[in-house]
């Protein structure tokens, strides 16, 4: 009983880690990655079968196997993930955000682009 209520809280976190992923996609400041390697992580403990779903699936899978198994993050996700910033905060700044609320919103965005930029990119397949 304990076991199944375990698996079912560790599925129900899975599920909505993956949801905060997928919201995130077009949302700059909501990452996408580390929701998915979160649900990745859920799903693992509480269904083998969704565990397989999302590590097998085109989209979400391979950032999480290059993560779980080389701790390294694809060119493209580093320039997109930069280019998302830079956007969000050129509207920022065409909307008239107050000076504290951009460089806040500034410190945080230089703070994730160096956790981008720092890591490796995965190996090229053979």
């Amino acid at each position: 009983m304990v076991k199944r209520s375990r698996q079912l809280i560790y599925l129900c976190a899975g599920w909505l880690s993956l949801g905060l992923g997928i919201i995130g996609i077009p949302l700059p400041l909501l990452p996408t990655t580390p929701f998915l390697l979160l649900a990745a992580f859920c799903f693992a403990r509480g269904s083998e079968r969704w565990h397989q779903w999302l590590i097998s699936h085109p989209s979400f899978g391979p950032p999480i196997l290059n993560w779980q198994e080389h701790r390294a993050i694809s060119r493209n996700a580093k320039w997109v993930g930069t280019l998302s910033m830079a956007g969000l905060v050129l509207i920022s700044v065409l909307i008239g955000i107050p000076s504290w609320a951009l460089a806040a919103q500034a410190a945080v965005l230089v703070a994730v682009g160096i956790f981008l930029w720092s890591h490796a990119e995965p190996p090229e397949p053979e």
